[in-house]
């Protein structure tokens, strides 16, 4: 058979550029990657020869062999894991990810190195071509377990490979390096074994140096024991930090590692953590955990939905148990009673370990809730069992302190005769903080949490209160401002209610339809009017949410609310009665209208109609 040569895609070429010039700050981790693919391979065929003894081709231990030619400048990596077919060469390693990448590319324009790096790795597989940084071109040579086929895969990374067939005896992969001269200390047998004791000690399989004389054995280089396996006290954090860069497929560090054992009716051992960095498509929703699962450490699947529940999506690592069978499908996995057991007892462990850290170190929580808490607010609305347990975790800015603070913070400093736990909803901190719905709660030193999380609209609904007080959009029926009493001192102000009420109606009725009501504020203290929702009626913000993506087709009829101390307020109060000024006071009313607004974000009726009352209330001003 002729070979058949390929084009790299046009995303994979700029990514091998940037993996060549720019990704990894240290080459030596080219055999890292080289090294976890070929241990994935093994754990791979020990899997699938469950079912089918036949592909282990009577075999018992799987190995990786590394060996260096420093005259000829070769660098071998072999293993005997499952191997690759023709397709699968040409997917794996002339494809990075089946889709998205393009999408990708783009996050990746403006970022600096060390941004490339923690957003790169890992994300599509990548690790493999970390090789062409020391390699003038590689050879891949694979045969699949069952097939009697074998093939090479061929390319110097610059713009397209070569596929050809192959005689291969052996079941497994084998890679070729042809060393670049500024490269060749990674000949060296001393080199290769410092790299191999650095980054892959926990691997489970063994990892030998082929011995360049013909009286001298192989040498082992790695402890060949899965990590998980051993005594806490027994393992370093650098060993913990690499096991992390392996399993989790991450270059940065954890923020938190948990590694415990349990033994009992269920015993398992789980090696869990959570990242530093939050990956770019947490929020995609085909995104799944990378969590892996092993029995009686074989591995069986890195695809186990009912191993955690997705707003835990940022937790990496490894289960591993005695007491489920190593033939089970990943279907029975979903429904199997174990695998149920060990995800509640890894939900309590995970919730117990973050509401720790956040009591005793709030500020590096701080970190992570900046990453990770808008995910982890999901579980409040997916899982009452553990609610709870959540909102205790949960932090949020607020009006009145520059940190985080958790709901049992706010409800101890809330006020004498306030009976609910207010907030506001939208996407901009600062412009929240700015809102005029806020200025009579400021006003009284009464604390408002900002609500900043698109999530945060579903799951404030579903709970409705927390320790016995109801959950209270300011922006949304009356604010009963009256009945707290505040620990601020402020100054009196005069009300001058003489036709105020007549006022109010005026302004309906040059409204007419386009508000549900007109009425006077107790929330407002500079601004001269503001937009509510209806007591019944859904919020302001998840209704414009739900109006954005379509989900609704007409929003509803908003509550205008007047300040009757406000400057302009008490102008319009002059004119009320005064027929030769009604189109003055109507224009005014309608600016009011779309003042409000725009405030909230909110499109003007008629911008032409906005536009000439603006102008003519103007050129009235400029003419006095």
């Amino acid at each position: 058979m002729t070979k058949e040569t390929f084009t790299f895609q046009a995303e994979v070429g700029k990514i091998l550029d940037i993996v060549a010039h720019s990704l990894y700050s240290e080459k030596e981790v080219f055999l890292r990657e080289l090294i976890s693919n070929a241990s994935d391979a093994c754990d791979k065929l020990r899997y699938a020869a469950i079912s089918d003894s036949s592909l282990m081709d009577n075999k018992s231990d799987f190995k990786i062999e590394i060996e260096a030619n420093k005259k000829d400048k070769i660098l071998i990596l072999k293993d005997n894991g499952i191997g690759m077919s023709k397709e699968e060469l040409i997917e794996s390693l002339g494809t990075i990810a089946k889709s998205g990448t393009q999408a990708f590319m783009e996050t990746l324009k403006n970022k600096d190195e060390k941004e490339v790096q923690s957003s790169l790795i890992g994300q599509f597989g990548v690790g493999f071509y970390s090789a062409f940084m020391v390699s003038d071109s590689i050879t891949v040579e694979s045969k699949k377990a069952g097939s009697s086929e074998a093939w090479s895969w061929t390319s110097d990374g610059k713009g397209s490979f070569e596929i050809d067939s192959i005689k291969k005896d052996d079941v497994g992969t084998k890679v070729i390096l042809s060393i670049s001269t500024k490269d060749k200390e990674y000949l060296d047998a001393d080199r290769i074994e410092t790299i191999v004791k650095k980054y892959s000690d926990h691997i489970a399989q063994p990892v030998s140096l082929k011995s360049s004389k013909k009286d001298e054995e192989d040498k082992v280089l790695n402890n060949a024991s899965a990590l998980w396996t051993r005594d806490k006290k027994d393992i370093t954090s650098d060993q913990y930090k690499e096991f992390y860069h392996h399993v989790g497929m991450a270059y940065d560090d954890p923020w938190l590692t948990l590694h415990n054992k349990a033994e009992g009716l269920i015993s398992y051992i789980n090696l869990l953590f959570i990242p530093s960095n939050r990956p770019y498509d947490l929020f995609n929703p085909d995104r799944k955990a990378n969590l892996k699962l092993y029995v009686r450490r074989v591995f069986i699947t890195d695809d186990c939905e009912g191993l955690i529940p997705p707003y835990l999506r940022f937790v990496k690592g490894i289960i591993d148990t005695d007491d489920i069978d190593l033939n089970v499908s990943r279907e029975m996995l979903q429904n199997n009673p174990v695998v149920a057991k060990i995800k509640s007892a890894i939900i309590k462990r995970v919730i117990s370990e973050l509401k720790k850290k956040a009591n005793k170190e709030p500020e590096e929580f701080a970190k992570f809730w900046d990453a990770f808490g808008a995910v982890l607010k999901e579980g409040i609305h997916e899982d009452f069992t553990n609610r709870d347990k959540i909102l205790e975790v949960c932090r949020f800015k607020s009006s009145e302190s520059d940190k985080l603070i958790s709901l049992d913070d706010y409800v101890s400093r809330m006020k004498d005769g306030q009976e609910k736990i207010y907030y506001v909803s939208g996407e901009d901190e600062n412009k929240l903080s700015q809102s005029p719905h806020l200025e009579g709660f400021k006003a009284k030193g009464i604390e408002v949490i900002y609500m900043t999380d698109p999530v945060d609209e579903f799951w404030l609904p579903s709970v409705g209160k927390f320790s016995e007080k109801d959950f209270q959009s300011i922006t949304k029926g009356g604010a009963e401002l009256d009945k707290i009493k505040s620990d601020k001192k402020s100054k009196e102000k005069k009300k001058d209610n003489k036709n105020i009420d007549k006022l109010i109606a005026s302004i309906k009725v040059a409204l007419g339809d386009e508000v549900k009501e007109v009425k006077t504020s107790d929330r407002l203290t500079d601004s001269a009017v503001c937009l509510v929702a209806g007591e019944g009626d859904m919020d302001m913000h998840l209704e414009k949410l739900l109006k954005q993506h379509q989900q609704i087709d007409s929003t509803s009829q908003k509550i205008l609310e007047v300040n009757p101390d406000h400057p302009l307020i008490k102008d319009l109060l002059k004119i009320v009665n005064n027929d030769n000024d009604k189109q003055v006071f109507d224009d005014a009313s309608w600016l009011l209208l779309d003042q409000a607004r725009i405030i909230e974000g909110q499109p003007v009726s008629d911008p032409n109609k906005f536009a000439k009352r603006m102008n003519t209330l103007l050129q009235k001003g400029i003419g006095l």
